[in-house]
């Protein structure tokens, strides 16, 4: 943080620029006050190596003094507020790198305990259910407006449906499932991926809704904006931020 210089520094400053009497010209075109140029100069390139320190400004101070017109010299208050403009945007500088230097560092705390997620089950809009030859497959689907019939499709790798289910009349909100491995004529059907997706009848309009399916987190990865991936079954990946549920 620089220190201002009081009145009397200030006065001591015009009065030697004033009886060097070196510069009698007024300050020539393309000289930017002080302030003028430590912003543009902290604006435009903050936090690179061309950015401007304590050095740059007093050169750039000194330089201003030097110019002025000794005849008309720039008043101890201007200079005063110069110093404490400058002393505001290092402020302002530092706060921003201390808040970013932060950020990347929850970033790094949440990913680390979004390890803690690795292996519980989560619901994934538009995962593909993982059939294990045990354990059922389960899921939901959301009724913005309800729905006079649902029909509920569970479909192998190659888009055939295997077993079908048919809702009646539904009211709004969430419709959980289960689906336990079976198919039409009530066979168990290999292990494996499956993906599922739902028509939705109501007031004589047919319509698809999403359908979610809860799935096992695989691992936890951070994408390019820092936000915390959770890799799940079948290749998925959702944001926890988005994350509506866990478990079944």
């Amino acid at each position: 943080m620089l220190s201002l210089l009081n009145s009397n520094s200030l006065n001591a400053a015009a009065t030697t620029v004033n009886a060097a009497g070196a510069n009698t010209a007024k300050t020539p075109n393309g000289i930017a006050t002080t302030a003028s140029a430590a912003m543009a100069k902290l604006t435009s390139t903050a936090g690179t190596a061309g950015s401007m320190g304590e050095k740059d400004f007093l050169k750039l101070f000194t330089t201003q003094l030097q110019n002025q017109d000794p005849l008309d010299p720039v008043k101890n208050e201007a200079f005063v507020a110069q110093l404490a403009q400058f002393s505001q945007l290092q402020a302002t500088t530092t706060m921003s790198d201390t808040l970013k230097s932060y950020v990347e560092s929850m970033a790094g705390q949440q990913m680390l305990n979004s390890a803690n997620m690795i292996g519980k089950q989560v619901l994934v809009p538009g995962a593909p259910g993982i059939w294990n030859g045990t354990t059922p497959v389960a899921g939901s689907f959301n009724l913005a407006q309800g729905a006079d019939s649902v029909r509920l499709e569970v479909l192998d790798s190659q888009g055939n449906v295997v077993a079908a289910n048919q809702y009646g009349p539904q009211g709004i909100g969430e419709v959980p499932f289960a689906w336990g491995g079976m198919d039409n004529a009530g066979n168990a059907v290999p292990a494996g991926s499956y993906t599922f997706q739902a028509t939705v009848i109501n007031k004589g309009k047919t319509d698809t809704t999403p359908v979610s399916v809860y799935s096992a987190v695989n691992s936890v990865s951070q994408a390019s904006d820092k936000s915390i991936m959770l890799n799940v079954s079948g290749g998925k990946s959702i944001k926890l931020t988005d994350l509506t549920k866990i478990g079944g």
